[in-house]
C-alpha cells in the first residue's frame, strides 16, 4: 500500500565533499533494517555509491534515492555529490527535495560546502537540518562546530540533539526535547541517565528551544510569559512550525560509524520535517501557457515531474515525483513537452540499484519508471484532462571546456552517440561542434566533471578519447584600402592553356561580411567569369595571410583584367582572384581578430583584489562591480576568451570554491601586437607539425 502524504518526508543530504552524507545514509538504511550490513565507501559497498566511476573514485558524483522506514513513515533520502563538478546533480535533488539535511564533521565545521548547501535551500524557501557527523573521530570538536554554524548562519541555529560526553570523550546523545540520553554500546543504542554535570548545559540549551516554541504562536507567547510549562505536543508543534518558515534549523549530531545520533536524527525528521503538502506548491503553465499553482493533492488528477534519468544498454530509467493524484503499473500519461503518450508499464521503488517493483505509487512520493520513450529529466507526465508543464530544474551554465577527439580515427560518429546518452543522465554538459576550428568541444562543471564523462564514454560506450584545450576561433581582418592588385594566372603549353588577368581592389568593412563588385568598363574581363573572380576571393579568405585563420570584413572590387578567347575560363579566373588575394591583402595591414567574451563573476567581498588582479592579468578590463547582498560581489569584465579556458579551475581554487562566474561571446577585436606575434608563432609551429 502506498504511503499517505502526510506521512511521507522527501529529503536531500548536502554538504562539502567528505562530510559523511553517504555513511549516514548507510547507517540510515543499516539501523532500520533497510540493509543487513553497514557499507563502507573505502570498500565500494554503499547503496548510494553503486556506479563504477563512483566506486573507483570513493566520491558520490550522481544522486541516488533510497527510501528509510522509520515509525510508520517513509523517508525518501536523495544522496547528492559534494564535490561543485556534480552540483547539476544537487540541483536534480534540490527541485523534489522538501527538506534540506546539511552534513558537517565535527572536525571541521562549516565548510565552503555547507555554505553553498545553506544558500541552496534558503533560495528555494526549504527548512534546513544540520547533521554534526564524526563526534566520536579524533580531533572532533563539537562545540567548534556547532559555533562556526551559528556564526554563518545566525541564531536560526537550533540544537535539538547533543553529544552524551564521558571522560572528555563522547559516547552518545542527548535529545534536548525528550530529556533522553543514548549510549552506543556496539550496535546498539542503550536509553541511560543524564549524567549530572551535563543537566545544567541541557536546561539551559533546552530553555532556549522553548522560547523558540514562544515565537512560534501568540497562544504559546502567552503561556511562556505567564510561567506555563509547555506539553511535549506544544513543543513539538511549536518548533515543528519554526523550522517549516525556517526560523528554526535543527542540528542533531552522531556517528555514522557506531549509529549514535542516526535514529534521533530520523525522528528528528519525522518530527519536525514537513510533508509535501505542507511546504511546497508547484508551480507551472497550462496548455493555453496561463501560469497556475498545483497543490499536492492524493485525489487530483495525475500529475508527475520527472527530475532524473539513468541512461543503459537497455534503454532509460526515470525517477520521477508524484505531484497530484497517484500513479499505478501500466497506466499511460502525456508528456507535456513533446505530447508523447507514455505507459509507464513497470514502475518501482529504487533504493540505491536496487529497484523493488509495486503496483501504485501516491501522492508526494518517489518512484521510477523503466523504458520511457520521449521522457528526459525536467518533464512533466499527465494524466487525461489535465494539461500542465511544471517548472524545470535550472542548471548553472557550463564554464569549463575542452576539445574531445577520438583516439582511433573513425571513432567520431561513436562519441556523438555515447555523449547523447550520457546527456539523458547528466543535463548539465553541452557539446558543441565547432565549425571553424573543426572540433567537437564539451563543456562541463569541471576538469572531474569532464574526465568522468571521459571514463563513462570508454566504459559504457567503448570509446577512448582524447581531451585537449580548445582552439581559439581567431579571425583576420585588413586595416586600410590597396587598389590595382593585379593577379595573373597563365598557363600555356600547347593546346588549350590557362589565362586569366585581374586587377582588384580590397577595402575594409564593419562586420564579418564579405561584399564582392565589379567595375569593369569595355568588357576587359567578361561578365560570365565574374562569378569565377568571386567565387576565388571567397574560397581565398578561408586562410588568412597571417596566420591562416578565415579573413572577415572584406570587400573586394574588381576594377580591371584581361582575358584570352581560348585559354580563358572559370577556373582560370578563380586562380587569379585568388593570386590578386595573396598578394594584396599583405600589403592591406592585415589583423588578427580575437574572441572576447562579457564576463561575470560572483564573489566574496575579501577576494575581490585577487580576482581583480588575475583578471588584469588576463588582458582583462573591469566594467563595473556590484553588491550582490550577504557579502558577495558581482564583477563584470570583457575578457578574451583565450584566457579564460582554465578560469573555472583557477576561480574555484582562489576562491576555495565560493566563486562563480558565466561568460558569454560578446564580439571580436583586434588583438595586440605582443599576443599577435605569439599566434602566429604558435599557428606557424602547428602547420609544421602537420
Amino acid at each position: 500500500m502506498p504511503y499517505p502524504v502526510d506521512k511521507i518526508r522527501n529529503i536531500c543530504l548536502l554538504g562539502h565533499g567528505g562530510d559523511g552524507k553517504t555513511s549516514l545514509l548507510e547507517s540510515m538504511l543499516f539501523l532500520t533494517g533497510g540493509t543487513d550490513r553497514l557499507g563502507k565507501t573505502a570498500d565500494g559497498n554503499t547503496v548510494s555509491d553503486f556506479d563504477p566511476e563512483e566506486i573507483k573514485r570513493q566520491i558520490s558524483i550522481q544522486i541516488a534515492v533510497a527510501p528509510v522506514e522509520c515509525d510508520g513513515n517513509i523517508i525518501n533520502v536523495i544522496d547528492t555529490p559534494g564535490y561543485f563538478d556534480f552540483e547539476g546533480e544537487v540541483a536534480q535533488a534540490m527541485r523534489v527535495a522538501d527538506c534540506g539535511v546539511i552534513v558537517v564533521t565535527a572536525k571541521n565545521g562549516c565548510a565552503v560546502g555547507t555554505e553553498k548547501a545553506w544558500k541552496a535551500v534558503k533560495k528555494d524557501g526549504l527548512p534546513r537540518f544540520f547533521y554534526i557527523s564524526k563526534i566520536d573521530e579524533e580531533n572532533a570538536d563539537y562545540e567548534r562546530a556547532y559555533n562556526s554554524l551559528r556564526d554563518a548562519f545566525g541564531v536560526s541555529v537550533t540544537p535539538f540533539v547533543i553529544p552524551l560526553v564521558e571522560g572528555g570523550k563522547p559516547t552518545g546523545v542527548i535529545n534536548l526535547i525528550t530529556e533522553k540520553a543514548f549510549k552506543a554500546d556496539g550496535n546498539k543504542l542503550t536509553e541511560v541517565p543524564v549524567p549530572a554535570e551535563e543537566k545544567a548545559q541541557v536546561e539551559e540549551l533546552r530553555a532556549a528551544l522553548i522560547e523558540s516554541v514562544a515565537e512560534s504562536s501568540e497562544e504559546l507567547m502567552e503561556k511562556y510569559f505567564a510561567g506555563e510549562s509547555f506539553t511535549e505536543a506544544e513543543l513539538i508543534s511549536g518548533l515543528r512550525e519554526g523550522v517549516r518558515t525556517g526560523t528554526v534549523a535543527p542540528v542533531v549530531c552522531g556517528s555514522a560509524i557506531t549509529g549514535v545520533g542516526t535514529m534521533q536524527l530520523l525522528k528528528t525528521i519525522v518530527d519536525f520535517a514537513p510533508a509535501p503538502n505542507e511546504v511546497r506548491v508547484e508551480k507551472g503553465v497550462d496548455g493555453s501557457g496561463k501560469e497556475v499553482e498545483l497543490k499536492y493533492d492524493p485525489n487530483g488528477k495525475t500529475v508527475a515531474f520527472v527530475f532524473k534519468t539513468i541512461a543503459d544498454q537497455y534503454g532509460r530509467f526515470s525517477f520521477f515525483k508524484v505531484i497530484s493524484g497517484k500513479i499505478t503499473a501500466d497506466m499511460t500519461l502525456t508528456n507535456t513537452r513533446s505530447g508523447a503518450s507514455e505507459k509507464m508499464g513497470h514502475i518501482y521503488i529504487v533504493k540505491g540499484k536496487k529497484n523493488i517493483e509495486v503496483k501504485e505509487i501516491g501522492c508526494g512520493d518517489i518512484g521510477a519508471v523503466s523504458k520511457l520513450n520521449d521522457t528526459k529529466t525536467g518533464d512533466t507526465l499527465c494524466g487525461a484532462d489535465i494539461n500542465v508543464t511544471l517548472e524545470g530544474i535550472n542548471f548553472n551554465e557550463p564554464c569549463y571546456s575542452q576539445a574531445i577527439a577520438p583516439k582511433v580515427k573513425g571513432g567520431e560518429e561513436k562519441i556523438a552517440t555515447g555523449l547523447n546518452r550520457l546527456k539523458d543522465e547528466d543535463p548539465a554538459f553541452t557539446v558543441v561542434n565547432n565549425t571553424e576550428t573543426k572540433q567537437m568541444v564539451i563543456s562541463g562543471a569541471g576538469d572531474i566533471h569532464i574526465d568522468v564523462l571521459r571514463s563513462k564514454l570508454k566504459s559504457k560506450f567503448g570509446v577512448e578519447v582524447e581531451l585537449s584545450d580548445p582552439k581559439v576561433a581567431y579571425r583576420e581582418k585588413i586595416r586600410k584600402k590597396v587598389t590595382m592588385i593585379e593577379g595573373n594566372h597563365k598557363k600555356q603549353s600547347g593546346g588549350h592553356g590557362q589565362y586569366g588577368n585581374v586587377k582588384m581592389d580590397f577595402e575594409p568593412i564593419e562586420g564579418d561580411d564579405f561584399i564582392f563588385e565589379e567595375k569593369i568598363f569595355g568588357g576587359s574581363v567578361p561578365k560570365n567569369f565574374h562569378p569565377a573572380v568571386e567565387k576565388g576571393i571567397r574560397e581565398a579568405m578561408e586562410h588568412g595571410v597571417l596566420a591562416g585563420f578565415p579573413m572577415v570584413g572584406l570587400k573586394a572590387t574588381l576594377m580591371d583584367g584581361k582575358y584570352h578567347d581560348v585559354d580563358s575560363n572559370e577556373l582560370s579566373f578563380k586562380m587569379a582572384a585568388r593570386l590578386a588575394y595573396k598578394a594584396g591583402i599583405p600589403q592591406a595591414n592585415p589583423v588578427v581578430l580575437e574572441p572576447v567574451g562579457s564576463m561575470k563573476v560572483f564573489v566574496p567581498d575579501s577576494y575581490m583584489g585577487d580576482i581583480i588582479g588575475d583578471l588584469n592579468k588576463r588582458r582583462g578590463r573591469i566594467m563595473g562591480m556590484t553588491p550582490q547582498g550577504d557579502g558577495i560581489q558581482m564583477v563584470e569584465a570583457e575578457v578574451p576568451m583565450s584566457e579564460v579556458s582554465d578560469y573555472a579551475i583557477t576561480l574555484r581554487s582562489m576562491t576555495q570554491g565560493r566563486g562563480t562566474f558565466s561568460v558569454k561571446f560578446e564580439r571580436y577585436e583586434e588583438v595586440p601586437p605582443a599576443v599577435q606575434e605569439k599566434i602566429i608563432a604558435e599557428s606557424q609551429n602547428f602547420e609544421d607539425e602537420e
